[in-house]
């Protein structure tokens, strides 16, 4: 059998695991509540729907086979050691962490605790622990070099889906900001299910060696197959200052330095061994960094989605609207409709009743350049185009920041976004 059919088989046989694995269905499972809770957020800040429950779980899954299908050919020619109970136990290990916090679903504090723990468990009479606890065998045996490598790997093909989709995924939001003033936001959030088939040794195998090296230095000449491994990867970002593509962009770049650098810790791993803490903790250590350091930025800007003497601001566009088929975008600024200057949302009402058969706009763009803008009206559109606008102070809800963990999806009470957020009524 040469190696091209026998890689055949074994893909076959790594796909037909995933599909009976339940990790891979509770990741599902978990995305489909947390686009219910987006939506359920969605309806009663603005009494519209944003984004479309199905819409947006097949598209995640579907980017999700194709990242992973992407990541594992990258990782062909890695080599990676991992076996099926230490799969297990990464996922088991998640599921505790998402109940403390959400964000705690990413594979890198799993695989960050499990490295710090088999380098504590190096230090004791291991043998005996082992004994007493089967768990920690599994621990001592784990290829950690390897696992950091794939949280690498995951990190970097995250940073492409965030740069790609990230900003399609944003949702606005009421914030109460500086001195009790409520402004705008945009809630960048995204979590894909990704299946790994990752090549790793057979021990005992008779199959034929691989024809090319793998990075970690093995061919695999005693024998290889397919292992099914199903990931979860997402993110979450709140800016108050910049438009959902540039912080789309910027989470994309954090991303992409946060997986070269833990790439290149494993590799140091791989060959001196006394490395390894340190790129547990790098695993960790550099992922929170990267989430405080991204709000300690937002807390030093000024708010961008408020209201001006130029008119006003455009937090977000209800899809399949006639401000989306203007080209309306969010940023813009609402600076005349029908000729008459735009200041507040009752000026926007009275300029709207002017003519109830065509609507001319004026909007400002980021650079501060006018568009001239006209439609038609007709009969039960929406009243102000299907935009909607940034908060004044006679806002009637806002959101605020506090932990969530993963039992407020399954709470019939709306208690806020994936990112922390809880909504508040004025």
């Amino acid at each position: 059998m040469d190696v091209l059919t026998q890689f055949l088989d074994r893909l076959l046989q790594a796909v037909g695991q995933l599909f009976v694995n339940p990790f891979y269905y509770i990741g599902i499972l978990f995305i489909v509540l947390h686009y219910r809770k987006q939506i359920q957020m969605e309806r009663k800040l603005f009494h519209t729907r944003l984004h479309s429950l199905l819409n947006e779980t097949w598209r995640t899954i579907l980017w999700g086979w194709i990242g992973g299908i992407g990541a594992s050919v990258v990782m062909l020619f890695v080599g990676v050691s991992i076996e099926a109970d230490v799969i297990i136990l990464l996922w088991v290990l998640t599921a505790v962490l998402v109940l403390f916090r959400v964000r705690f679903i990413c594979l890198a504090y799993a695989v960050g605790i499990l490295g710090i723990a088999q380098v504590l468990l190096s230090w004791l009479p291991s043998e005996a622990i082992q004994e007493a606890f089967p768990v920690f065998k599994i621990v001592a045996g784990a290829d950690i070099p390897s696992l950091l490598v794939i949280v690498a790997v995951l990190h970097l093909l995250e940073g492409f889906l965030v740069g790609f989709q990230g900003a399609r995924m944003a949702s606005p939001l009421f914030l109460e900001g500086k001195r009790g003033q409520i402004v705008g936001a945009q809630q960048l959030q995204g979590f894909w299910p990704v299946p790994l088939f990752l090549l790793v040794p057979l021990a005992g195998g008779n199959s034929a060696g691989l024809p090319w090296e793998t990075l970690f230095g093995s061919n695999l000449a005693s024998g290889w197959t397919l292992l099914a491994f199903p990931a979860m990867i997402g993110f979450t970002e709140l800016t108050i200052s910049k438009l959902p593509r540039r912080q789309a962009r910027f989470s994309a770049s954090m991303l992409y330095l946060y997986g070269l650098i833990l790439f290149g810790a494993a590799m140091a791993a791989q060959y001196w061994s006394p490395i390894m803490l340190v790129a547990a903790v790098l695993s960790i250590g550099l992922h929170e960094g990267l989430i405080r350091y991204n709000q300690w930025l937002e807390a030093k800007q000024i708010p961008f989605y408020v209201h001006s003497q130029r008119g006003l601001m455009v937090l977000s566009v209800v899809p399949g609207s006639p401000a989306q088929e203007l080209g309306i975008q969010v940023g813009e600024i609402l600076h005349k409709v029908n000729g008459h200057k735009i200041k507040t949302k009752t000026d926007l009402h009275v300029a709207m009743g002017l003519n109830s058969a065509f609507c001319r706009l004026e909007v400002l763009n980021e650079q501060g350049e006018v568009r001239f803008l006209h439609r038609a009206l007709y009969a039960g559109e929406h009243h102000q185009l299907g935009i909607i606008l940034a908060p004044d102070q006679e806002a009637l809800y806002f959101t605020e920041h506090r932990p969530v963990h993963l039992f407020s999806y399954l709470r019939g009470k709306l208690t806020g976004l994936l990112s922390n957020d809880s909504t508040k009524s004025m």
